[in-house]
């Protein structure tokens, strides 16, 4: 399954885009433009497992370096600031990984 089945194609290229230079990627306006916080909880989750890269149940700090990469590849890398601060905005338990409730929790916040 794609992001795509989920998100708009417009809708992704445009959060894309807004956040093509070095440390301009916010997180919340991320999922504002690309129209995930106008899914249902179980959508969040569908984009959540896309996003899982290896299918561990959570979203670990590499993993959320290529989070723009997932959705277009020819996305940029996040910078490590912007990896750390995206990581601390949804790790309610400190473990260092996004958890699916976590990251539903960030998303329809």
């Amino acid at each position: 399954m794609s992001l795509s089945s989920v998100l708009s194609v417009d809708a992704i290229e445009s959060a894309i885009k807004d956040c093509q230079a070095p440390d301009s990627f916010n997180h919340k306006k991320f999922f504002q433009l690309c129209g995930l916080t106008k899914k249902s909880p179980q959508e969040v989750k569908t984009v959540f497992g896309i996003l899982d890269n290896d299918g561990s149940g959570y979203i670990e700090e590499e993993e959320l370096k290529f989070f723009l990469q997932r959705f277009s590849p020819a996305a940029r890398v996040l910078t490590d600031k912007e990896t750390k601060a995206f990581l601390s905005a949804a790790d309610d338990d400190n473990d260092g990984k996004i958890g699916a409730e976590e990251f539903q929790a960030m998303v329809l916040s």
